[in-house]
């Protein structure tokens, strides 16, 4: 009977690798065609494997815990030639059936149907984290920015970046951290209890890594938000504040489509649509999923899509259309009793703007003559200095806080 793969999917935009979660079958188990197979986790959420037709798991080669690139073959089906037919998929070991799926997969060219060998390990395609943590002990210690290329090449033996061994203590000339040093510190650490690091730990500390390549500083500003907090109770169901936040965020990046742009060498990329994430905690990490056209639509018709978006955030299952492509992020770390923070924008966004926890604070009211007590957060914008000054910076954040003083206009 025909064989045809299962593969490891393209599962998102720059999404290189998955790491099997869960295997939901077995060999010998009998599938339909789209069902759910096997549960995976990448650097964004956690996504399912479907079969592209119906039949008999033939083989599994995935195993649980393993990492796996794109297109690597997970197992394989073995289904009727009338299913075949139904469904239109490749068969696996047809090197007549030149399609662009069977081009993108990885498929064992020394394994063929009706051969004596019955099963087939594909070889393990290995797959590197790119960043691989290291704790270190805090304290007094210093660090040297040269790396030599001796040294280089021992942290590439162990897949380290430079910020992991940043605070090692170097004995070498001024400073610098040799590879005696980096030996000495792996041993000190070596009983230390520890925890290997989730896909989406390591993803986020790529990503952290790489945003402070770029010149980053913070302005801040306090928000009133009475007349928002009055206005929200009006509303059934009451979205929540992040919502009325993103949304002024997407009004007044319209208004300032310049502080929205990114640097590719010698030209600012201005964009072309206001979709901004919304960061979202999960258990260990952050997801980011993406509202589009915040511009373009009131908060009450963002606010089941919003929603929506939070909860699948929150079991780490972000639908494919809200995964990348955002020009800037919000987040409410007010959320954790935090009135101020300096979060940090994803590379690929040259914005983050946070919001703090409300407390009533005294202010002066002219009119009055006396202080009188206002509920205010602290807003907090993040932004590549390369593209953005300060002074764009401040008239950005406070033509937000403008808009958040007539929230029945958002």
């Amino acid at each position: 009977m025909p064989l045809v793969a299962v593969t490891m999917p393209q599962l998102g935009e720059s999404i290189a690798e998955a790491t099997i979660i869960r295997l939901d079958v077995a060999i010998g188990s009998e599938v339909q065609a789209d069902q759910e197979i096997i549960e995976v986790e990448t650097n964004k959420a956690t996504m399912g494997v479907t079969t592209l037709c119906g039949g008999v798991v033939k083989e599994l080669f995935a195993e649980e815990g393993e990492t796996y690139a794109v297109g690597t073959i997970l197992g394989l089906l073995e289904a009727t030639a009338e299913e075949v037919e139904r469904t239109g998929v490749t068969v696996h070991g047809d090197e007549s059936a030149a399609t662009p799926v069977e081009e993108e997969v990885n498929r064992p060219h020394d394994y063929r149907p009706g051969t004596e060998e019955e099963s087939y390990t594909p070889p393990k395609v290995e797959v590197e984290p790119s960043v691989q943590g290291l704790k270190v002990p805090a304290g007094g210690l210093q660090g040297a920015h040269y790396i030599s290329p001796r040294m280089r090449a021992r942290m590439n033996e162990l897949g380290l970046q430079g910020a992991d061994v940043s605070a090692i203590a170097g004995s070498g000339a001024g400073g610098r951290v040799t590879v005696e040093d980096l030996e000495s510190f792996l041993s000190y650490i070596e009983g230390w209890p520890g925890t290997k690091a989730s896909p989406m730990r390591l993803a986020v500390a790529d990503a952290m890594r790489r945003s402070w390549t770029r010149p980053l500083a913070t302005v801040g500003m306090e928000a009133p938000l009475e007349k928002l907090v009055a206005y929200r109770k009006t509303l059934d169901p009451k979205p929540g504040l992040t919502l009325f936040l993103l949304r002024a965020f997407g009004l007044a990046l319209k208004e300032h489509p310049a502080t929205a742009g990114f640097l590719v060498g010698q030209k600012v990329v201005h964009p072309k649509a206001y979709d901004i994430g919304v960061a979202v905690q999960v258990e260990d990490g952050v997801v980011v999923p993406v509202v589009r056209n915040v511009d373009q639509r009131s908060v009450s018709e963002l606010s089941a899509d919003y929603e929506n978006l939070v909860v699948q955030s929150r079991d780490k299952k972000v639908p494919e259309e809200a995964v990348g492509g955002g020009i800037a992020t919000v987040t409410n770390f007010g959320t954790f009793g935090l009135r101020w923070a300096t979060p940090v924008p994803l590379p690929s966004e040259t914005l983050i703007l946070g919001m703090g926890s409300g407390e009533k604070r005294p202010v002066w009211d002219e009119a009055a003559g006396q202080f009188v007590p206002v509920l205010e957060a602290e807003l907090t914008l993040t932004f590549d200095h390369r593209v953005v000054d300060g002074g764009g910076a401040g008239v950005l954040l406070r033509r937000v806080v403008e808009l958040l003083q007539n929230p029945e206009d958002l």
